[in-house]
């Protein structure tokens, strides 16, 4: 069951044990009350609701504790293709932490399917988790002042993809082309949580 709790005024927190459950919940809790909601957000293990009435947090609050649907009767999100230059200035360094040769790294980050799982840091910085193990790696030990936009980074057990502009501690493998966060838009992230992205090498 998820654990509930107050945020300030308009805000509930509700807290689980994985990425996955979050999504579900998020479906379950938009589809009671979406139109109670100001703002939904998903994190790694927690979803924030802020209403748009104080009055309207109870309702909200018993959508948010109850059990969420199995993740896969939400039914799997929006498909993207990002193709990427994998010529990245850390290749050299992910190689020799993995023992991959550098020309490998692009067909294992390229094979398997990434999911967004939240956003944070930074507008449009999204999480994707789904990184195969023989791509782990740690963070930077000193992380880089500025990292352009478009560059693909990987670090643990996610993957990247720089909106520009802002430090960076993970290991750049390649350059993506599409616009990530795109403020006149509505939503603004082309992602959304849930959705799902694979990467095709590009030239």
């Amino acid at each position: 069951m998820p654990v509930v709790r107050p945020v300030g005024e308009r805000g509930l927190i509700a807290e689980l044990s994985a990425t996955p459950e979050v999504h579900a919940l998020a479906a379950d809790v938009r589809r009671a009350c979406g139109d109670l909601l100001r703002d939904l957000v998903p994190g790694a293990r927690t979803l924030l609701a802020v209403v748009r009435e104080p009055a309207d947090l109870p309702r909200v609050a018993e959508a948010l504790g109850r059990p969420p649907a199995p993740p896969a009767a939400t039914g799997p999100g929006r498909l993207f293709e990002i193709p990427v230059r994998y010529d990245g200035q850390d290749l050299a360094d992910v190689a020799r932490h993995t023992g991959l040769a550098p020309e490998e790294i692009a067909g294992v980050h390229a094979g398997v399917e990434h999911t967004v799982a939240f956003f944070g840091f930074a507008p449009g910085f999204g999480y994707l988790d789904g990184l195969p193990d023989a791509l782990r790696v740690p963070r930077l030990p000193s992380p880089r002042v500025r990292v352009e936009a478009g560059a693909v980074a990987i670090a643990g057990g996610q993957s990247v993809i720089y909106p520009g502009g802002t430090p960076g501690g993970w290991y750049v493998i390649g350059h993506a082309d599409t616009p990530l966060w795109r403020p006149e838009h509505d939503p603004p992230t082309l992602f959304q949580p849930g959705d799902r992205v694979v990467f095709r090498e590009s030239r």
